[in-house]
């Protein structure tokens, strides 16, 4: 947004003409006292202070007042308050009509200076005016102008020809005509305004006419066009835009951009200032290969929180004919009310299930290629909370139909302290789900859960029991469904179930201290824990799937008490889970380098095999996969994160991630790599498995590399690698370069995606990926409100949209150390 504390011209034009105007009956009462009437003309030689100074006061010379050229921002000024001294070669009065001050002229009052090679004060019309290189500062803002009038005891200023420069943030401009003609009102002729520094004619802002109000804060230009190396590139009838901190209805900054997939774009976006709690932005966008495009975002606040719209809506797709009207809404709401009350929503919704294949799109939260379409309405107080949960889907893709919650009730009890070292809660909800996947049950599900938890600790370990009773009751619509036919996914199901299940869990750790005997000046501690978690196992065959996945094994999964989320099944457990972590100190207390590993024993063998992994694995033994995990930080410049998982009966891999990071004081460079099995993701995505052959062949293993480096100053590049070693094709690899000089930036892209195989890659082994080539490039300007990332990390976003947005993999942080 064109954004300026004091504008374009106009902060320099009330401050510059202060300095001689002030003082109008200064002049003639000098006059009378200093020059003698010779023929009613005198001429003097001499250095003139036209308002005396105090006793303690010393006369300032030309050289002790240089013009101010840095910002005084933050110092305070008095110079309302302060004399007025002129100093000047020459002298020239005639009493009662003129005096002029000749050769050198020098006005101060505080922090203001003025230059300038005449100034003749008229006494008849009240008129004072300074000419021939007229120069003002005041640490806020520096003018040069050829000529500059005044009409005292009026607000009447005018300005010719003048240059301007603020000290204070980046802007400067030129006028051949300024005239102020009230308090805080501006007229401008043939104004211009950039950000560049000076000789710097990269862009600039250029209008016929701009009228400047600093009362309501608003600048209009008249024809403004905007113009690079003094070439016009685009042209608007007017503009609109704040000069202050005030949001104002206007146009912001178009940018232009240009990508292989989408050809020529461009973006003007405006600003719309409806209310001081509403307000819209609109951005008309066109793209050459794909057409016409509108996109806004409203927003509102009010008692109940805050909302956003945000609409995107294609007139006609030119790239893909066949969707004659390609549109994506999004609603997002949160607020508290009356402290106790708060509201959420999301709710999202586009035209067709291949939109963000196709559009570039910002709206949406998608989870799983479905996208997320959730109210919630929640009470809490200190004991106690309650809500309402509804949830809903748009699926993006052919054949999932996932369930929708409609609605659901919760409602929560605490009672921490109830007794010395025991605490109570309830966790209750009644549930609503509902589906349009054809030969799927839908149901209501009630569910209660009483607690009660021991919590002992202090500074060096901590024990922690719970013993908690999940009941949960069932009423199933099965009508449709196969229930009677052996070997059928729901063979079995129930109309009406009911469920208790009790839950044991004791969780043990404590902190061992000690200097390290490895690492010299290292602190390391050692925190080793253990948990005993009984479940009793039951039949749980009658009850369909509606909320509820495989959590993932990792290190701290080895602790929890569910192996599933939700709790449609809630799998049996007789076992211990031990572990530790070790952790490493420096002499500054900095957490170097941590190590974690453990393991499940499971007492009662059945309860292990209960998951899909194992499930053919007879003779697995009674220990769960080795799951450990690693951070490193090498004196801040290289950091290493990695984790696995080990099955001790089939002597493999299930998991594992790696990354390796090196920085530098201009970049980085990151290696990382990811595996899981094939068995593994199955039992993980249980029935949704099915589609896994449009996936994968053999499971993940993928190695990807990322550098950023800044190559000057000014000039910056990014790099991505993914590398698919299961197909032995790249997925994906992209390249940037920026330049950001002082006022404007480019940046330019080239990826090449895999996007799809044609056909079946698995059921046909001759088939061919398909990759989508892409070259972009964006530009626009710095200054006035505009930023863009410089560092090597965020120049690939920065530097081309069509590119930057259709990565579908990025930069991660690989480390996670407490400090």
């Amino acid at each position: 947004m064109l954004r300026f504390s004091r504008t374009v011209l106009a902060a320099s034009i009330s401050a510059a003409l202060m300095v001689p105007f002030a003082q109008a009956e200064s002049f003639s009462e000098n006059k009378r006292q200093e020059s003698p009437a010779i023929d009613n003309q005198v001429s003097i030689k001499f250095k003139s202070q036209t308002t005396p100074l105090s006793e303690d006061s010393k006369p300032q010379t030309i050289e002790e007042v240089p013009l101010i050229d840095q910002c005084l921002i933050d110092q305070p000024d008095s110079s309302k308050q302060e004399p007025v001294v002129v100093d000047a070669d020459h002298l020239e009065a005639i009493n009662g009509e003129k005096a002029t001050y000749k050769g050198n002229v020098v006005a101060i009052q505080g922090q203001k200076r003025m230059l300038a090679d005449n100034m003749v004060y008229h006494q008849k019309e009240e008129i004072v005016v300074a000419e021939g290189n007229v120069t003002f500062s005041d640490g806020q803002i520096k003018t040069i102008s050829d000529k500059a009038t005044n009409k005292l005891n009026s607000d009447l200023v005018t300005l010719e020809n003048t240059r301007y420069n603020f000290l204070c943030e980046p802007g400067r401009g030129e006028a051949v005509y300024v005239s102020k003609t009230g308090k805080a009102v501006y007229e401008i002729e043939d104004g211009t305004i950039t950000s560049c520094p000076e000789g710097d004619k990269s862009w600039r802002m250029r209008a016929s006419s701009i009228d400047i109000d600093q009362d309501e804060e608003e600048a209009t230009f008249y024809n403004p066009r905007f113009e690079i190396a003094n070439v016009p590139v685009f042209y608007l009838p007017f503009l609109t835009v704040p000069i202050g901190d005030t949001r104002k209805t206007g146009f912001l900054y178009p940018t232009v951009s240009y990508g292989t997939k989408d050809g020529l774009g461009t973006e003007i976006p405006i600003y719309w200032n409806l209310a001081p709690d509403y307000d819209l932005k609109t951005t008309f966008k066109n793209k050459q290969k794909r057409g016409n495009r509108l996109d806004s975002e409203f927003r509102y606040l009010s008692d109940a929180g805050f909302s956003t719209i945000k609409t995107e809506y294609l007139i006609e797709d030119k790239k893909f004919p066949e969707y004659e009207h390609r549109w994506g809404f999004q609603w997002v709401h949160t607020g508290i009310f009356q402290e106790n009350w708060k509201f959420e929503t999301d709710y999202s919704k586009v035209s067709d299930i291949r939109y963000f294949t196709d559009v570039d799109s910002k709206i949406g939260k998608q989870e799983d290629g479905q996208l997320i379409q959730e109210f919630r309405a929640s009470y809490r107080t200190h004991n106690w909370d309650t809500s309402i949960l509804s949830r809903d889907f748009q699926v993006l893709s052919q054949g999932s139909q996932p369930y929708r919650l409609l609605p659901q009730l919760s409602f929560n009890y605490y009672s921490p302290e109830l007794m010395k070292y025991l605490d109570f809660d309830v966790i209750s909800h009644i549930s609503r789900f509902d589906t349009d996947a054809k030969g799927k049950p839908s149901a209501t599900r009630l569910h209660i859960e009483p607690g009660l938890t021991v919590p002992i600790g202090n500074t060096w370990g901590n024990w922690t029991t719970e013993v908690r009773l999940l009941s949960t009751y069932y009423q199933q619509d099965l009508e449709g469904v196969d229930t009677e036919t052996p070997g059928q996914p729901l063979y079995g199901l129930k109309k009406e179930v009911s469920r208790t299940i009790p839950e044991f869990r004791s969780l043990a750790g404590i902190v061992l201290e000690r200097d390290s005997v490895i690492l010299d000046n290292y602190t390391q501690t050692i925190e080793p824990q253990v948990q005993y978690l009984y479940v009793p196992t039951r039949d749980q065959s009658s009850i369909a799937d509606y909320d509820t996945t495989l959590l993932e094994t990792d290190y701290y999964g080895l602790f929890r008490s569910r192996k599933y989320s939700g709790v449609d099944k809630i799998a049996g457990a007789n076992q211990f889970s031990y572990g530790a972590t070790t952790r490493f100190y420096d002499d500054q207390f900095k957490e170097r380098l941590n190590i974690s590993f453990g393991q499940i024993i499971y007492l009662d063998k059945a309860t292990k095999t209960q998951s899909l992994l194992d499930q053919t694995n007879e003779e697995a033994s009674n220990y769960s996969a080795w799951a450990i995990e690693m951070d490193f930080n090498y004196d801040d410049y290289l950091f290493y994160h990695g984790g696995v998982q080990y099955d001790i009966d089939s002597s493999e891999l299930q998991l594992g991630n790696s990354t390796l990071e090196y920085r530098f004081s201009k970049g980085f460079a990151q290696a990382n790599y990811r595996y899981v099995t094939r068995k593994y993701i199955e039992s993980t995505l249980g029935e949704s498995s099915s589609n896994l052959n449009y996936i994968t062949e053999d499971g993940i293993s993928q190695l990807g590399l990322l550098a950023g480096y800044q190559l000057t100053r000014k000039w910056s590049s990014n790099a991505q690698y993914f590398y698919d070693l299961t197909t032995d094709q790249a997925i994906e690899w992209l390249g940037g370069l920026t330049y950001t000089s002082d006022c404007w930036y480019i940046g330019f892209t080239y990826s090449n995606k895999l996007v799809s195989w044609e056909p079946n890659f698995v059921s046909y082994p001759n088939s061919q990926p398909t990759y989508e080539n892409n070259f972009g490039f964006n530009f626009g300007i710095i200054g006035f409100g505009t930023r863009i990332g410089t560092s090597s990390s965020e120049v690939g976003t920065a530097a081309g949209s069509d590119s930057a947005a259709g990565m579908s993999l990025g930069y991660g942080r690989p480390f996670l150390l407490n400090n």
